[in-house]
Order: C-alpha cells, then sequence, then structure tokens
C-alpha cells in the first residue's frame, strides 16, 4: 500500500511540477501522467484528488508557505521543493485523507529522491510548522 501511494504523490508531484514549471494544461498533464503510469484504478483517483486539490486550494497553500517559510520568497524556492511542500499541506490542512505524520514523511521521502541535499531538511522544517498549525486547529474544532 505504501509503495502505491508513494508511487501515486511521484505522478502528482510530477504533474503539479510541470503545471507550475511549463503552464501546460492541468487536465491534458494528469491525463497523460496518469497513461504513463502503471496504477490502480484506486491510485489514479488518488493522484487526480491531489492534483485538483492542490490546484483549487493553491492560495491558501502558497500563503501557508509564505508564512511558515518567511525567509524563503515563494518565488525563491527551488520548484521541486515548492511542489513537495504544496502537496503535502494540502494533505495535512484540506484533505485529512493520511495522518500528518505520514504526510510529512512521504514528502521528505520526495525532497531525498527529487531535491536537493538541503531539500529533505527544509521540507522538514516548513512542515513541522504547518503540522502545528494543523494540530491547533484541530484542538480548536
Amino acid at each position: 500500500m505504501t509503495g502505491a501511494r508513494r508511487k501515486a504523490r511521484i505522478v502528482a508531484l510530477q504533474v503539479l511540477y510541470e503545471v507550475d514549471t511549463i503552464r501546460h494544461d492541468v487536465a491534458a498533464v494528469l491525463e497523460r501522467g496518469l497513461e504513463e503510469a502503471e496504477l490502480l484504478a484506486e491510485n489514479k483517483a488518488f493522484v487526480a484528488g491531489l492534483v485538483y486539490g492542490v490546484i483549487r486550494n493553491k492560495a491558501k497553500i502558497d500563503r501557508t508557505i509564505r508564512e511558515f517559510a518567511p525567509a524563503w520568497p515563494l518565488e525563491q524556492i527551488a520548484l521541486i521543493d515548492r511542489n513537495i511542500l504544496r502537496l503535502a499541506i494540502f494533505e495535512i490542512l484540506f484533505d485529512n485523507g493520511v495522518s500528518v505524520k505520514i504526510a510529512i514523511n512521504e514528502a521528505v521521502e520526495l525532497a531525498k529522491k527529487f531535491g536537493s541535499d538541503n531539500s529533505p531538511r527544509f521540507v522538514n522544517g516548513v512542515l513541522g510548522s504547518v503540522s502545528a498549525l494543523a494540530s491547533s486547529q484541530k484542538s480548536i474544532n
């Protein structure tokens, strides 16, 4: 299960990265990404949910990144790191389909695989702060 979900997150990250860098149409990039990926139908739906969830909430997610990484202007954060953060913040604050711990761990693993040497630490630090916000919001509700 973990392997299949991680593979699905990789596909979602690739789609988000292409959309962010080249500004291709989300639906077309997603369709191509899903065709190329060897995923079960439920994981394809998971990818689509992640991608469209991030796109739908991008402004709020980017505000969260700005709030919790104030030393780094959003435009100066490496494209891959920015999209890993978007994906994880969507899962932590909006989706709630997995635990915060899993969302952070998956994001750090993506950062290790696709980011620079500093990416895992940066992603973990930002998401650790975001998770504190998520915990405080849950205790209020």
